[in-house]
């Protein structure tokens, strides 16, 4: 399968149902298995995953984890109903997901609230953990689902991060780009240098768009 394209007009994706995903408050109860919350970043190291054995024959001790990893700004903005992605540590720019049928959705003017983010694609990198950082001290939200190839619509969550702390997430933890509560934002991300990434298109796959609330008072209750 060829790599996901990240940059297009909403337009040429089709109009699908959407399976709205439960909005989580990320505490460190519930985000425990994905990952954990970060008060300072200065300092805090991420797992990388050493390569993985080939045969019988053992990865030399101290090889296999030497990649490192690479830090830089994420940013998320709205264009109108589409929500954009810039990850400098990666050089990568997505279309991360609409406020809207993406058949309906103008990238010109704002045509719907922005209260949701429809989804169309999840990743998880294989190689390292991720961390996300607010570095506008502002609420954000992160979808994520637990490691395994078989994802399905109804075991991803989204945590709300009230951005007073910044999220990691452990390797292999599915997960999207970081959704902006407000119109624009700004994370210090910190990840993998291999960056590997396996990655699932959501609408072609199952069908439908998850639907990622971004209201504070669509929180549920554990």
């Amino acid at each position: 399968m060829s790599a996901p394209e990240y940059i297009f007009e909403a337009s040429s994706k089709p109009s699908l149902p959407w399976h709205v995903v439960p909005l989580i408050r990320a505490t460190e109860s519930s985000v425990k298995g994905y990952g954990c919350l970060v008060d300072d970043p200065d300092g805090f190291e991420i797992e990388i995953t050493r390569w993985p054995q080939q045969g019988w024959r053992p990865i030399d001790e101290g090889t296999g984890d030497e990649g490192g990893w690479v830090e830089g700004t994420f940013k998320g903005d709205w264009k109108g109903d589409v929500l954009y992605g810039e990850n400098e540590a990666v050089n990568g720019h997505y279309v991360l997901g609409w406020s809207t049928d993406p058949q309906q959705a103008s990238a010109e003017a704002q045509t719907a609230p922005r209260d949701q983010v429809l989804l169309w694609h999840m990743n998880y990198h294989p190689d390292g953990g991720q961390l996300f950082y607010p570095l506008d001290r502002k609420p954000f939200v992160i979808p994520a689902a637990l490691p395994g190839d078989n994802l399905a619509p109804d075991k991803v969550v989204a945590f709300w991060c009230d951005g007073t702390r910044g999220l990691y997430i452990h390797p292999g933890i599915w997960h999207e780009g970081i959704f902006p509560v407000e119109d624009s934002q700004r994370f210090l991300d910190r990840q993998g240098a291999v960056h590997a990434r396996v990655s699932a298109n959501i609408g072609r796959e199952f069908g439908v768009y998850l639907a990622c609330p971004l209201r504070q008072d669509r929180i549920k209750t554990l």
